[in-house]
């Protein structure tokens, strides 16, 4: 693994766990040359995705994306970190275990969608005023109300 410090080729692993309820490999590692310290994440990878974009391109998909689409919709919101991580590697799992090599963008914003309901209503109003590009007050309104209405049936939720 080449350090991300130097540059250097080599890197030895002081340490590995399983991370992310087993479905990935944590290693620390030292790099000899320069001694800087830095960890890395092993997961298994069914198959190579490709991300359909609504303009016909095509794209790799990118987990570390979905991720930072996580990260940014729940910023400052009190969501653990575990929570998202098993939030993102689900919809990974659920895209590979598809049988479908090409994904369209807007399945995985659906997806997303659906797990922020789970985690926080805050962060769903955030990537929903974006992924269902909003343009009017009357949009975030509408998405209120359903939470809303969402949580006068359920109060537990």
């Amino acid at each position: 693994m080449r350090c991300p410090y130097c540059g250097s080729e080599d890197s030895q692993v002081k340490d590995s766990r399983p991370a992310e309820d087993g479905a990935a490999i944590r290693r620390r590692r030292i790099c000899p040359d320069c001694g800087g310290r830095f960890t890395t994440f092993e997961r298994v990878q069914l198959r190579e995705l490709m991300i359909l974009k609504k303009t016909g391109r095509k794209a790799p998909f990118d987990r570390d994306k979905l991720l930072r689409s996580f990260e940014i919709a729940l910023r400052k919101r009190p969501v653990d970190r575990d929570r998202i991580e098993r939030a993102v590697s689900g919809i990974v799992r659920r895209l590979e275990s598809s049988g479908e090599t090409e994904i369209p963008s807007e399945e995985i914003g659906l997806q997303v969608l659906e797990a922020l309901k789970g985690l926080d209503d805050v962060a769903f109003v955030r990537y929903a005023s974006v992924y269902r590009d909003f343009s009017h007050a009357d949009d975030f309104e509408k998405v209120i109300a359903e939470i809303s209405a969402k949580i006068a049936r359920d109060p537990g939720a």
